[in-house]
């Protein structure tokens, strides 16, 4: 993995009056509506928000896991929205890494070769996968587990493993849905901190969605959500 401790200034990704509506039945449901929001390169930001407010559809549209029914996502001068199924995809592939609080490891697979799986669709010779499978199990302090199975391994761990897969392949943008809900203090912690130090030793950009105050005093900024929209202050 590159250091970019001393990564450009300047907006890595941005979202332009984005509004998302959904279907139900015969009614629409407005999900975000008309939506700014401008990502610094190397910014690390918490999204806060009651349940529903529209904080994991932000980060769909971000990761460009859905489009917007209108507006735009721009990431470092490209429009997500325009692209087909297939560019999205090696645009994740290159650009995104995914963080979830379920960590989603194949039980059956080691942990390296959970890590290595995004790397499968890169087409790089078996050796660089390798080595940077090693590289990334050993940035989040799990060198001497490589081996073990999700089974053999602590909620902490998993998670690391997780981390590990999503910062594989390098890429400029982590996204991070609850990375600490299923863990306890301690354990949330650790991953709290190796997050933090992504940020700041390796200038990976960082957008969090978290309900808990003390995961997001870790950011270097935090946004409210509400009804779709971004807020001041939340709601008393």
């Amino acid at each position: 993995m590159n250091d970019r401790s001393d990564a450009a200034n300047g907006t890595l990704v941005s979202v332009e009056k984005a509004v998302k509506t959904y279907r139900r039945g015969g009614e629409s449901i407005n999900v975000l509506n008309g939506l700014d929001l401008t990502v610094p390169r190397g910014d690390f930001l918490a999204l806060m928000g009651p349940s529903g407010s529209g904080k994991s559809t932000l980060l769909n549209l971000l990761g460009g896991l859905d489009r917007p029914t209108s507006g735009s996502v721009n990431f470092n001068g490209q429009r997500l929205e325009t692209m087909s199924d297939g560019e999205l995809a090696r645009w994740r592939a290159a650009h995104v890494g995914f963080i979830f609080q379920m960590h989603h490891l194949l039980p059956m697979l080691s942990a390296e070769k959970n890590v290595e799986l995004p790397l499968l669709l890169t087409g790089l010779p078996r050796a660089e996968r390798k080595k940077r499978v090693e590289a990334a199990l050993k940035l989040v302090g799990l060198a001497d587990r490589m081996r073990h199975k999700p089974g053999e391994l602590s909620g902490g761990q998993e998670q690391r493993v997780g981390i590990a897969r999503a910062i594989v392949t390098d890429p400029d943008l982590l996204l991070c849905d609850e990375p600490t809900g299923d863990l306890d203090r301690k354990s949330g912690d650790a991953i709290l901190d190796l997050l933090r130090a992504l940020n700041e030793a390796y200038g990976k950009t960082i957008v969090m969605v978290t309900h808990d105050p003390h995961a997001a005093a870790c950011a270097k900024r935090t946004l409210h959500m509400q009804d779709g929209m971004l807020v001041e202050e939340p709601a008393r």
